[in-house]
């Protein structure tokens, strides 16, 4: 019996050691091709696993990724970049750490033109019940949730209205996404600029309101907006948004990860005009 114990507890050490050879803090910097300048809030993970961060403000992040995930790819994405990969073990063996990512050139828009019959729309949820709250109780890089907003049409979108149960951070920092719905569960950022939300506590109200139009955004069809958690902002704390049991939250642990739902709403809606 003793012998049998001592053999188990070698296979355990030597699992655990194993362990600690094969996983490798992946250290580096995301950087501007044209000019070498640091990229803030580039979302960098494992192609849909739950494996991924944030790099700071400074473009530096640090991931801690297993050897078994070596034929993984790598994802670096952000807004205003073309999007790079490459194989885990690839980054692995390089000297420099470092990633350059190429800035997307956009085509001007067309001069957009409402139709003559449109309804103002609010879309989404609305809820400013604190009975049932949601949200952002772990502070994970590169973490979002939202809400999918169901429009048939043509949407003009004006303003992203939050109601807010509870917020105990001394401030916030969170990024805005606007997603397009390209297959099932799958979505493209359609934002050509990043939009933060950032705010110290004093100006946290029960209600958050996010103007839109200077973004001049269209929509065809169901679109997803979330909020991303993209700066560590400390242990201990919490948002929670209001929320109700008619809606479903989308969201995603970590960047790069595959979206999951679950069948409470939180409170973020969208005042749009849409064609009727």
């Amino acid at each position: 019996m003793k012998t049998t114990r001592k053999l188990m507890l070698a296979a355990i050490i030597l699992i655990v050691n194993s362990t600690i050879i094969y996983s490798q803090n992946l250290s580096g910097t995301v950087l501007n091709k044209k000019n070498n300048q640091p990229i803030e809030y580039v979302n960098i993970g494992l192609a849909g696993k739950n494996i991924g961060t944030v790099s700071d403000f400074n473009g530096k992040f640090n991931l801690m990724i297993d050897a078994q995930y070596d034929s993984d790819t790598l994802l670096f994405s952000v807004i205003g970049y073309a999007p790079y990969a490459v194989k885990v073990a690839e980054y692995k063996k390089q000297e420099n750490k470092n990633v350059y990512l190429t800035e997307k050139v956009y085509q001007m828009n067309e001069i957009t033109i409402k139709p003559k019959t449109i309804i103002q729309k609010t879309l989404g949820v609305k809820t400013e019940s604190r009975f049932i709250n949601a949200g952002f109780k772990d502070n994970l890089l590169g973490y979002e949730c939202g809400i999918l907003m169901n429009v048939k049409k043509t949407a003009y979108l004006k303003t992203i209205n939050i109601n807010i149960a509870q917020c105990t951070f001394d401030s916030i920092l969170y990024r805005v996404n606007i997603y397009k719905v390209t297959g099932k569960m799958k979505f493209g950022n359609i934002l050509k600029n990043s939009i933060y939300l950032r705010l110290p506590k004093a100006k946290i109200k029960d209600k958050i309101t996010i103007d839109l139009t200077p973004e001049n955004l269209t929509v065809d069809g169901d679109f997803l907006v979330t909020l991303e958690n993209i700066k560590d902002l400390g242990a201990g704390a919490s948002l929670y948004f209001c929320a109700g049991l008619s809606g479903t939250t989308y969201f995603r642990k970590t960047s790069q990860a595959e979206w999951q739902t679950t069948p409470v709403g939180i409170s973020i809606s969208v005042e749009a005009d849409v064609e009727k």
